[in-house]
């Protein structure tokens, strides 16, 4: 695997700037790999690995950079939960490991960089130079994936009987009878104008 100065210019490259949250992903995936002791994400282990990322922040980017993981691939997965954190699973093994950051890493910044009067600028320097048992806990986990989540997946597609559009993956609900898409069935993100 490419080297932490390396990975960091791709996450800014990729994500448009750099920032605390860059550091922060780029370390954890790195971290996580290290853990699966996946070596190679992006060429010969690039199927081995599903990555979960629990919020929708810069860390996130910069954590599909380190893994290759991708919505579009299947192999990057997102819950909305509003957490620093990433579990990363290996089909290979069946192993996995949830990263997230420690709270208390924002303080050791500010203890360690007072001189920076800017908090991101703190975050950024602390995050490369903390060692990963102060910035990270990290649990060993099991995650249950159905073939329905994994890469390459040819699952059945049905239509809402409401809408008529096509729902695939088995993300319909069955409510009296009838098939519905999520937002048919009152998970709605948007209103119709």
């Amino acid at each position: 695997m490419r080297n932490l100065d390396a990975l960091l210019a791709e996450a800014e490259r990729a994500h448009g700037h750099m920032c605390a949250g860059q550091v922060l992903g780029v370390r954890m995936a790195m971290l996580g790999l290290e853990r699966l002791r996946i070596r190679d994400p992006q060429g010969e282990d690039r199927k081995r690995l599903i990555t979960f990322v629990e919020i929708d922040r810069c860390m996130a980017d910069a954590i599909s950079v380190v893994t290759g993981c991708r919505l579009g691939k299947r192999a990057l997965k997102f819950r909305d939960w509003g957490k620093v954190a990433a579990t990363f699973c290996d089909l290979e093994t069946g192993r996995a490991v949830r990263v997230s950051a420690r709270e208390s890493s924002k303080g050791r910044a500010r203890e360690l960089h007072p001189e920076l009067a800017d908090k991101n600028q703190q975050q950024m320097r602390a995050y490369r130079e903390l060692g990963d048992d102060e910035l990270f806990e990290v649990q060993e986990v099991r995650v249950n994936l159905g073939p329905e989540e994994l890469p390459g997946y040819k699952g059945e597609r049905v239509v809402c009987s409401a809408c008529g559009e096509g729902i695939n993956f088995g993300r319909e609900l069955r409510r009296d009878g009838r098939v519905l898409c999520r937002a048919c069935a009152g998970e709605q993100y948007w209103k119709q104008e």
